[in-house]
């Protein structure tokens, strides 16, 4: 998030301290994600060590504490994995919060400034690997299956009654609010349209905003928050569709990253609808941010930034997911 958590960060510093046996000089606050209950700081300490620390409100899911590490354990070594404490255990709780620790990789994301050649093979080489790995049947227990039932429709309809009658998005719902209907009618219609197939583990936000590289450097694959068993699709559309980052996909990538994948044809009906439902899950998020009643006019405005880009991409007549 954008905006600062609200909490009291000097006392912050001194429990991820105590909880990591670590000697903290800084901690210093990532206006970085558009996740509204999630932020991120970067930990220094005195012996020039850095660290990421992720600050959830309410708890992580099982399956974001313990897959990474079990798929780093599997030679995914692009995996950016929780830290576990000296004293066991790898999360920490934090009043209302929960804590987990990271090793920190420099070079940020590459969803500005686009992936190397090197890296759109080294990105299809990650995704073909995780999606072979065959999970244990704990792993299966912590990971949500696809269902194609999305929440992001009804959301949609809730939320939009709101955003017709504020005056911060009363214009915008006037101008977007029947394309955005439609997308909502084009989900329940792709989702009807689904046939069985079989399931991988996905991490399901696989975009560039996720790969963390510096220079021309290996991948680093954070954001491991959902992970789903889930056709490729699932997956494969963050690559394939041209949604995600500055420096989409070509025909030059298309075969860079199949180079590293491997061959596979997607079905492009799931493709579609994973792209659609997306949008509509994306759309639902800016809203429901846009008319918190305590979010910040920064984090307001990147909001409205994100769901009019959305928005202008369904409402052109040429939109076919």
């Amino acid at each position: 998030m954008i905006d600062r958590p609200g909490v009291d960060e000097r006392r912050l510093a001194a429990e991820v301290a105590a909880a990591w046996a670590l000697d903290v000089s800084a901690l210093v606050f990532l206006p970085v994600g558009l996740d509204g209950r999630a932020w991120a700081y970067r930990v220094d300490t005195v012996d020039g060590g850095r660290w990421f620390l992720k600050l959830r409100l309410g708890g992580f899911t099982p399956a974001a504490v313990r897959l990474p590490g079990f798929l780093r354990a599997r030679g995914i070594r692009q995996v950016v994995a929780p830290i576990d404490r000296p004293d066991g255990g790898t999360g920490h709780p934090f009043g209302d919060h929960h804590l987990l620790l990271y090793p920190f990789h420099d070079g940020g994301s590459r969803w500005g400034r686009g992936l190397t050649d090197k890296q759109w093979i080294e990105y299809g080489e990650f995704l073909g690997h995780l999606h072979t790995i065959t999970p244990t049947a704990g792993i299966v227990d912590l990971l949500p299956a696809e269902t194609y039932r999305s929440s992001a429709g009804e959301r949609l309809r809730t939320l939009g009654r709101q955003a017709a009658a504020s005056a911060a998005l009363g214009a915008f719902w006037h101008r977007y609010g029947d394309a955005l209907h439609r997308l909502s009618a084009t989900v329940d219609e792709l989702a009807a349209r689904m046939t069985p197939a079989r399931h991988v583990i996905c991490h399901a936000d696989i975009h560039p905003g996720n790969l963390i590289a510096d220079g021309d450097g290996p991948l680093h694959v954070v954001d491991w928050d959902a992970p789903v068993l889930a056709p490729r699709e699932r997956d494969l559309m963050f690559v394939l569709s041209g949604d995600f980052g500055d420096h989409p996909i070509d025909a030059h990538r298309a075969e860079l990253f199949r180079r590293g994948y491997g061959p596979w044809e997607p079905d492009r009906t799931r493709l579609s609808y994973y792209r659609a439902e997306r949008h509509l899950d994306d759309v639902a998020a800016f809203l429901a941010g846009i008319l918190a009643p305590g979010a910040g006019a920064e984090s307001r405005a990147n909001d409205l930034h994100w769901l009019t880009r959305i928005a202008e991409t369904v409402a052109d007549p040429g939109y076919a997911p």
